[in-house]
């Protein structure tokens, strides 16, 4: 079987453009809400990819550093029409965010904050909400098929929300227990038998050295027109964030929020959260922040430039070195992963993965819908372990009333399209009567 032969529908060219520019259009809600979109749209509607083909990339995803969702999006591009499907689905998932941040980077550099873009958007993130609901009862009745898948998805959502274990540790764990216990996470001859092509050792060899030319070419070129400086600084910077940065987009701004404000000083703290409320009101992956950080840092040191040009610079080399390598990483290791999936162990380990991003998406459901529904959250202690938890008297009825009809609204077939446009809506009118 070749690699692109998921299932028996083929995706054109022409489709995919139009199905991940759908996606990166619709991709509000972090990577649970983004996550949730591909599945639908890719396993449900299209029948592109199938159940275990889908988690089985997420489940790779999860163990890169840098943005899963983007990085998931990339790979099932690459699954339906090999590295250009990759390229596309990847690009289109990231374009259409990056172009609204950077817009309204400039407007808040101008005019400060940006008005009722929290208000404009105030339904989209209730209804994605429901849609990650949605996403994830399907997914763990299709990934968990035994107790000991619920078990282990249960011990992730514990370890994640509960004892703050950080998220590698939870994945690596699962999976080498999948490792030692194949036959009980993945009972022999489930495993896919298909044949897979050989991998080219020679192909991987280029496509490393084409990737990291891709990658640095540009960094080397700034250092050249600019010398040391914001551009190169920046350019530095977030590569190395590209590599270092494992457990999702959160753990990414962790550290980049400390060195961006406490080392080099591109903005001050309060504009940092800023940044992320905007990325958090727009499309694509919230990892786009990092756009935010590049336009506001190199408006204020722009290297001889005019301030917005210097800006749109570092917004631009910013979105090339943080995303460049996550198509790097796919294209590397995704035939790999493709040609080993039908080893027990690795078999056994997937399988066990699946169980605890199955509990990780419950994590993330629950913290989202906390921070949607509740306008404050506090953390309570007890021993060794903590636990978020929403003031009750903080709840916010609207956002409730926005996710329950956009849930019966999805349950009863209504697309993703009209709901999202039908929140958006609501939550615009909520806003302007208040």
């Amino acid at each position: 079987m070749h690699q692109n032969d998921v299932t028996s529908t083929t995706a054109s060219i022409g489709e995919l453009v139009r199905t991940f520019g759908k996606i990166g259009v619709l991709s509000f809600g972090g990577p649970a809400g983004q996550i949730a979109l591909m599945h639908r749209m890719l396993v449900e509607e299209k029948g592109w990819l199938d159940e275990q083909r889908f988690l089985q990339a997420l489940n790779f995803c999860m163990l890169l550093p840098g943005p899963e969702a983007m990085q998931l999006a990339t790979y099932s591009g690459w699954l339906l029409r090999g590295i250009p499907g990759g390229l596309i689905a990847g690009l289109l998932f990231v374009l259409p965010g990056a172009l609204v941040l950077v817009c309204l980077s400039a407007i808040y550099v101008h005019f400060g904050e940006v008005p009722y873009v929290e208000g404009a958007l105030f339904g989209l993130k209730a209804a994605v909400l429901a849609i990650v609901v949605q996403a994830l009862v399907k997914v763990a009745g299709r990934a968990l098929k035994g107790a000991v898948h619920y078990c282990v998805a249960l011990a992730a959502l514990v370890a994640l929300m509960v004892f703050n274990i950080p998220f590698p540790l939870v994945i690596l764990g699962a999976a080498i227990l999948g490792a030692f216990l194949p036959g009980v996470f993945f009972p022999r001859g489930k495993a896919d038998e298909d044949e897979q092509a050989p991998v080219s050792l020679t192909l991987s060899g280029v496509l490393l050295c084409a990737g990291l030319v891709v990658w640095f070419l540009p960094v080397l070129a700034l250092y050249q027109v600019f010398g040391p400086g914001t551009f190169f600084d920046q350019s530095v910077f977030f590569s190395k964030a590209a590599v270092v940065t494992f457990g999702g987009a959160y753990a990414v701004l962790a550290y980049v929020g400390q060195q961006a404000v406490e080392i080099y000083h591109w903005l001050m703290p309060e504009e940092m959260l800023a940044g992320l409320g905007l990325a958090e009101t727009t499309p694509g992956p919230l990892i786009l922040v990092l756009v935010f950080v590049g336009f506001v840092g190199a408006f204020r040191d722009a290297g001889g430039l005019d301030p917005l040009m210097g800006g749109l610079l570092g917004a631009l080399i910013t979105l090339w070195v943080t995303f460049v390598p996550c198509f790097l990483w796919i294209f590397l290791g995704a035939p790999f992963m493709e040609r080993l999936r039908a080893n027990p162990l690795l078999a056994g380990a997937l399988a066990a993965i699946t169980a605890a991003v199955t509990g990780v998406m419950a994590n993330l459901a629950i913290w989202f819908g906390f921070h949607v529904l509740f306008g404050e959250v506090r953390r309570v202690s007890f021993g060794m372990a903590a636990l978020d938890l929403p003031v009750p008297a903080s709840a916010n009825l609207a956002a409730f009333a926005i996710a329950l009809c956009a849930g019966l609204w999805l349950w009863r077939g209504g697309g993703v399209p009209s709901v999202l446009a039908a929140a958006l809506s609501a939550g615009i009118a909520i806003r302007l009567l208040a």
